[in-house]
């Protein structure tokens, strides 16, 4: 596992040195912002699995197409996938090399910031809420998987989503991309969609999720859906 996490953690700082890179300015402000966030939030939760849930952290791993994963999710995984890297790749090229976009004025890019303040919250609290945070849309009956109601899963059904989303328009109007805000539309449906086809399953095969859904009545956005 200590293997695994020093290798999680040289993988995950090539993203920040890619953004700069990629911006061609290694002073642009609001990429530092970003990159220390972002570093921030993937070493803090990866540090607190480890110490105090090396069950999920492990679970954290699981590749696709493994662990009875939902045969459509391989594809929408794929699809995440490649919709992020189109979103990351885009802000720093479009934001600052290349200047698309007209410039976002400061209280637009305060409120990215703000977004991002918000997605940190919802992405560490659901993990250290729901101990069954698979990356894979999946029964864990390996892991004796029940319903979660609590902490921020008794404020919407998919908090950790909710959190990505945020990320996604918080990201490109913090570093004021245009397109970037484009890319996280798109990547904002396809979670949508997938949040659709997992409480299908969850539904029908997992005890307590239809009460859950009733209790708590909004998916993703309260008091909208």
């Amino acid at each position: 596992m200590k293997k695994k996490i020093i290798f999680a953690f040289l993988y995950i700082l090539v993203f920040p040195v890619l953004l700069l890179t990629l911006s061609g300015d290694f002073t642009w402000p609001e990429g530092w912002i970003f990159s220390i966030w972002f570093l921030s939030l993937c070493y803090t939760t990866i540090l607190y699995l480890y110490h105090n849930d090396p069950a999920l952290l492990e679970e954290r791993y699981k590749q696709p197409g493994t662990g009875n994963q939902e045969h459509w999710d391989r594809y929408v995984v794929d699809g995440l996938l490649v919709g992020f890297i189109v979103w990351f790749f885009i802000m720093p090229l479009d934001a600052k090399r290349f200047g698309l976009s007209a410039n976002f004025p400061f209280w637009l890019k305060f409120f990215g910031g703000a977004g991002l303040a918000g997605s940190f919250f919802l992405f560490f609290r659901s993990y250290t809420d729901n101990t069954f945070l698979s990356p894979l849309v999946r029964i864990q009956k390996d892991r004796k998987q029940r319903v979660v109601s609590t902490g921020v899963y008794g404020f919407v059904r998919h908090p950790m989503y909710l959190g990505a989303i945020l990320m996604f328009f918080g990201a490109p109007l913090l570093l004021g991309s245009g397109y970037g805000v484009l890319a996280a539309l798109a990547l904002s449906v396809l979670l949508m969609a997938r949040i659709l086809g997992e409480e299908e399953m969850l539904t029908h095969e997992l005890e307590g999720y239809r009460e859950y859904a009733q209790k708590v009545r909004y998916r993703l956005f309260p008091g909208i859906w």
